[in-house]
């Protein structure tokens, strides 16, 4: 089969993943042209992108295509709860208690959630497979003014693409970012994680994080009677035994974790779809150059832990769309977007940073400032309120100094237990 590839579009993305799909779709509803360019001719199974907090949820109900990701069989799950080894709670987040209609997470693959953003693509769009950007071309001015392209359709010297906006949904090592000089902080956690997809299981609809001696064991519900099961890992933890049998690292799971235990057989079964990952944070220098936009990956990445991976990806392109608009030049645009994502995406960084810390910490006072962190917001209502508010992304309200002072029990909140002012509470008292 014969790719046609336009010579000129308003919007070339590069990258078919949420990230890339989400911005093309926002993009395409503002009546653009848009080219989608992915070099993978079949999609990757992988273990990422999960977890739909709440925004999410939001996001896609309003772009019209929740309803088929609810029929792939995606699991509803209202609440995120830290737990001793031995299954005993030791700080539980309800989002049922957040405010507006979106309290709950969606546990959903992947693939399915790329499938109803591909489904749902305004007829603008066109999505091309098997065609990978090289780099990026320029104007006299030195502004991205679209991509070089190699593969189907190409030719033997490739193909120029011109666009008036360019996005680099690319993935962490995005050549865009690259090709327009935008620098990357990039640190590797010390652990890595392996994923397991066990099937045959029925867990609990929450997001359980066991905090043990080796770290974080995530287990959360995915469609089908399966679940997934992240396990935190030294990175030179298979180093003298391979991986070619985990059947004894499964017994040392299983016993260092009691409360997974009824899933042993299943896990077991699961071994040989297991996925490694090195687990990064990434922060680029900035979300856009002139004539380029980053979004997901390309621009940021957070631990897992957090559940905030794909959910900021899905509002880069929902934010880049409102700020795209026929009144200003692109490049105002750009500087728009930057300005209105930035320090929302800061504090997504933070947030998730010190998540992750408090569990997969194994020793020092990290381990323990963690632990101490945990028992006093569990005890503090308030400070529970703010943290759901804070994961789902739709009450965001950044802790404060002071907050920080009351997880760490050097102040006494006053207000732990009064209860939240609401929408309704703040129009009756105007």
């Amino acid at each position: 089969m014969t790719t046609t590839i336009p010579d000129s579009v308003d919007v070339v993305v590069s990258g078919a993943g949420a990230a890339g799909l989400a911005a093309a779709r926002a993009l395409g509803a503002t009546g653009r042209t848009v080219l989608v360019l992915d070099r993978q001719r079949t999609p990757t199974p992988v273990a990422k992108g999960e977890i739909l907090q709440p925004e999410s949820v939001r996001i896609l109900d309003e772009w019209g295509v929740l309803e088929a990701l609810r029929a792939t069989g995606a699991r509803p799950v209202e609440r995120l709860a830290i737990r001793d080894p031995h299954g005993e709670p030791l700080l539980s987040i309800d989002y049922g208690q957040l405010p507006g209609p979106y309290r709950q997470v969606l546990c959903a693959e992947y693939a399915d959630l790329r499938n109803v953003l591909a489904g749902g693509m305004p007829g603008t769009v066109e999505i091309l497979r098997g065609v990978r950007v090289t780099g990026a071309l320029r104007d006299g001015a030195g502004r991205v003014s679209g991509v070089h392209t190699v593969g189907d359709g190409a030719g033997a010297g490739g193909t120029e693409i011109r666009a008036g906006l360019v996005v680099a949904a690319d993935g962490m090592s995005s050549p865009l970012r690259k090709a327009a000089g935008v620098g990357v902080d990039r640190q590797e956690y010390p652990h890595r994680l392996l994923a397991l997809d066990v099937e045959g299981v029925d867990v609990a609809a929450e997001l359980a994080a066991y905090r043990t001696a080796r770290g974080l064991c995530l287990v959360y519900p995915l469609p089908g009677n399966r679940c997934r099961l992240y396990v935190q890992v030294r990175p030179d933890e298979f180093r003298a035994s391979g991986m070619a049998d985990l059947n004894p690292w499964c017994d040392a799971l299983l016993a260092d974790v009691p409360a997974i235990a009824p899933l042993g057989s299943a896990v077991r079964a699961s071994l040989r779809r297991r996925q490694l990952f090195a687990v990064y944070r990434l922060r680029a220098d900035r979300l856009s150059a002139p004539g380029l936009a980053l979004v997901g990956e390309s621009a940021h990445a957070v631990h897992p832990m957090a559940a905030q991976g794909v959910n900021s990806s899905l509002r880069d392109a929902e934010t880049l769309a409102g700020a795209v608009t026929s009144e200003s030049t692109v490049d105002n645009s750009l500087e728009a977007y930057e300005a209105d994502r930035r320090p929302r995406l800061d504090h997504i960084a933070t947030v998730s940073h010190n998540a992750a810390r408090m569990i997969t910490a194994l020793s020092g006072a990290p381990k323990l400032l963690g632990a101490r962190m945990m028992r006093r917001t569990a005890a503090n209502p308030r400070l529970l309120r703010q943290t759901a508010g804070n994961l789902s992304g739709t009450d965001v309200r950044p802790l404060t100094l002071v907050d920080r002072l009351y997880q760490l029990g050097l102040l006494v909140d006053r207000h732990a237990n009064t209860p939240p002012v609401t929408a309704t509470d703040r129009s009756e008292a105007r």
